[in-house]
């Protein structure tokens, strides 16, 4: 291995400017926005160009460097943090939207884009791009693809896999790929395209997405609900669907997480309310009044005891603002927070909130919930403010952990598994389907240089120390 031989390999073929050593660029590379220990880069590599990207991680095959693929750096379980002794491979600079094809309904980008620009581009042309993760303001293309991000749209219009079209995709080695297709239909060969989406940077580094686009819809209505307990939920939501009516959004915010965006919700919020759902339903203009009444009576009759339309786009927009810096709310309520994002089925959610309930009082930390209601996705927020209450907080989280799967739920809906969550990986899967997907990293990445110590527990116990 020769980290030396590596960088002058890059920057001959890369540019003086694409190898960054200084101190205070590589540590700003050294983190995500998780819990995980910090780990200083050895350089930061800059890629404007597929051509680029190919090189870099050419070099790094041949001289067995490990490399680590970064976007936005926005992820929640230590995705984007590199290993000790590697390199950070920053997207950043690839950030053009190639081309928006109305006629195709379709949209070229690469992983530099950032999703609130994409959103805006394409919605100019009366288009719309569904998937919508809350930190749409400052996430990059990268990173949604390379974790599959959903947000609060995926109930009606799914995740991040489900608008991919086809990907050009860099292995380990350098070798450039076409995987997908560019058409609304294909079924030639494996769905390499879909194995690429969500594998967390581990497989290839994805250089330009094609992303299928949809008409953008008429009319969107905003509306709060105020439920006098969480048990009302499943209720509430049930009704809702037996209604035929499928909300685009359907948030939910336990009584702790109530409590803090209170403050900020701009209205009042009934002293007795215990839980909310924040509903959104859009589609053609003439459509809207009709859902909004019916989502309106199916709410009162699960308990509702509100239903609020907002009546502006300012009251809308104001409701999301809030909603959207959720997290970063609860962060300000304690010195310490984890959120762990798990996923049950819609049936089994009140029974993952009195697991949640019962392991914030066996262990004595703070929890407080919120997510995406509608397709059983919860952020658990763990808060704690002393240090040496980190064992009780593990020992929550491996409780919530073993409850999710109980429950029949999956470990992750949206932030992926990373360095955080790794060592929970065989409470979900048996040993032999660790190894199956362990083999596939290893053919497209034999020498494991690229994002190593992601996802499967060996990889995470190996560089825990420094991770």
């Amino acid at each position: 291995m020769s980290l030396d031989a590596a960088l002058l390999a890059i920057d001959r073929r890369c540019g003086s400017s694409a190898v960054i050593t200084d101190l205070d660029v590589r540590e700003t590379h050294a983190h995500d926005e998780s819990e995980t220990t910090p780990v200083v880069p050895e350089a930061v590599i800059r890629a404007t160009r597929t051509e680029h990207v190919s090189a870099i991680l050419a070099a790094c095959h041949e001289h067995r460097i490990p490399i680590t693929p970064r976007s936005g750096g926005t992820g929640r379980v230590g995705g984007a943090v590199p290993v000790p002794g590697g390199l950070v491979l920053s997207l950043e600079g690839m950030d053009r939207i190639v081309a928006i094809e109305p006629d195709d309904l379709r949209v070229i980008v690469e992983p530099g884009v950032v999703l609130r620009d994409l959103h805006a581009a394409v919605e100019a042309e009366g288009l719309f791009y569904a998937p919508d993760p809350n930190s749409l303001e400052s996430c990059r293309l990268g990173g949604n693809l390379a974790c599959n991000a959903g947000g609060p749209r995926a109930f009606k219009y799914g995740v991040t896999r489900n608008w991919v079209l086809g990907l050009e995709a860099v292995t380990a080695d350098g070798t450039v790929l076409e995987v997908g297709k560019p058409t609304a239909k294909g079924v030639t060969g494996y769905d390499l395209a879909g194995l690429v989406v969500g594998s967390e940077g581990t497989l290839a580094v994805v250089t330009r997405a094609t992303l299928r686009l949809v008409p953008k819809p008429e009319e969107v209505a905003t509306l709060l609900v105020f439920l006098p307990s969480q048990a009302a939920l499943g209720d509430a939501i049930t009704a809702c669907l037996r209604r035929r009516v499928i909300p685009r959004c359907l948030e939910f915010l336990d009584a702790l997480a109530l409590d803090i965006l209170r403050p900020k919700a701009g209205l009042a919020v009934p002293s007795e309310a215990r839980a909310m759902l924040l509903i959104e339903v859009d589609g053609e203009a003439d459509e809207i009044p009709r859902q909004v009444e019916r989502v309106g009576e199916a709410m009162l009759s699960a308990g509702a005891l509100d239903v609020l339309l907002a009546r502006t786009e300012h009251e809308r927009a104001s409701l999301w603002a809030a909603r959207r810096d959720m997290s970063y709310a609860m962060r300000r309520q304690a010195r310490h927070k984890l959120s762990e994002d798990v996923v049950v089925p819609r049936t089994r959610i009140g029974a993952l909130l009195d697991r949640c309930s019962a392991l914030s009082e066996e262990h004595g930390v703070r929890v407080a919930t919120y997510g995406h209601a509608g397709d059983g996705n919860l952020h658990v927020n763990l808060l704690w403010d002393d240090p040496d209450d980190r064992p009780k907080v593990e020992a929550a989280i491996v409780g919530l952990m073993r409850a999710t799967v109980e429950l029949g739920g999956t470990l992750s809906g949206e932030h992926g598994i990373g360095v955080l969550k790794a060592p929970y990986l065989p409470l979900e899967q048996s040993p032999a389907l660790i190894d199956l997907q362990e083999r596939i990293k290893g053919v497209f990445d034999p020498r494991g240089i690229l994002n190593p110590g992601k996802i499967f527990p060996a990889g995470a116990k190996r560089f825990h120390g420094a991770c």
